[in-house]
């Protein structure tokens, strides 16, 4: 490709992209901004985890009565000072949370790099916040989903019993009903994801979910981005279950379009994609789902997403 590749324009740009993820923890919000970390690399893209920001331990909180969705055990105050800083790309002293222990590690010096991810419960929760804050995302699982998997990722990796999993999930439903669904509203796109029509074991198989991915419009058109279907390959070589869907909404007092997608394409269809991103953003490479034959629904958002974000950056006027 003899196009200057963009990713050099964003490495020389003295402008720190900033990207908030919202969502319920174990939500998936790592997940659908893992696309962006593997196009840049770890060269230009940094993450914070807010629940670096938590005031209160574990302890702390079970002493109190409140749950680490309660804006009162985190310091907001102190990540929207930080966020400020960061957006000028100023280093800083971060906090660390330490899951596996519950309580705080001894803060570290974090630099900003070009593209920035700041993923937590609280992400667009003040104007402050969203005011530095140049895309934002919102992760929004059903309930039951949401369920399955934070009971899986905390008795596998945090050493939590199924009975204390299920006891802060009930525990929390109201503070996430208060304090974090409200973000959705700021939200620049939404990821919904529920169960296959195709079958509920499939998430637990293959990865395989219904994910409803909804967007606010883009104010920049560019070239067309072809999501080419050959059909031959999908009469002849396809042999999972694929759907797509495109529907209109209002959500809060703005026009939403809502793309719909489940089961699972194959991967050169899904390769068709990302050269027709390359080509109309002149990022390259965009190579995220190698040696696979199929691409679930969720990984196809992922992609997605990426372009609308990089859409978002190349379109972007003044560091803010």
């Amino acid at each position: 490709m003899h196009h200057k590749n963009f990713k050099d324009t964003i490495a020389a740009s003295s402008c720190i992209f900033t990207l908030g993820v919202a969502g319920d923890s174990g939500s998936g919000k790592t997940t659908f901004t893992e696309g962006i970390r593997s196009i840049f690399g770890k060269d230009l893209v940094s993450t914070i985890t807010l629940d670096d920001y938590h005031s209160l331990d574990r302890a702390g909180r079970v002493e109190r009565g409140i749950t680490a969705l309660d804006p009162r055990a985190n310091r907001i105050e102190q990540f929207e000072q930080d966020l400020v800083k960061l957006k000028q790309g100023v280093a800083i002293e971060k906090p660390v949370y330490n899951h596996t222990t519950g309580t705080f590690d001894p803060p570290v010096l974090f630099q900003p790099k070009k593209i920035l991810i700041l993923e937590g419960l609280h992400t667009l929760f003040t104007p402050a916040l969203r005011k530095y804050l140049d895309f934002t995302l919102f992760v929004d699982p059903v309930k039951q989903v949401k369920y399955d998997w934070k009971i899986r990722r905390d008795m596998k990796n945090r050493g939590y019993s199924r009975d204390a999993v299920m006891k802060e999930i009930t525990g929390r439903e109201p503070d996430y009903e208060r304090y974090i669904a409200p973000q959705k509203e700021f939200a620049d796109a939404v990821i919904g994801i529920d169960y296959s029509e195709f079958g509920q074991d499939l998430g637990l198989e293959r990865n395989v979910y219904r994910i409803t991915l909804s967007q606010k419009k883009m104010h920049h058109t560019m070239e067309n981005i072809d999501l080419s279907l050959d059909l031959y390959s999908i009469l002849s070589l396809s042999q999972r279950n694929f759907s797509l869907k495109f529907l209109t909404s209002e959500q809060h007092d703005h026009r939403m379009g809502q793309l719909v997608m489940d089961g699972e394409l194959r991967q050169h269809v899904v390769e068709k994609l990302e050269h027709s991103i390359e080509n109309q953003t002149r990022v390259h490479p965009i190579s995220l789902f190698k040696h696979r034959d199929y691409v679930p629904a969720g990984d196809l958002a992922q992609l997605i997403l990426c372009w609308r974000i990089i859409h978002h950056r190349i379109f972007m006027e003044t560091c803010q």
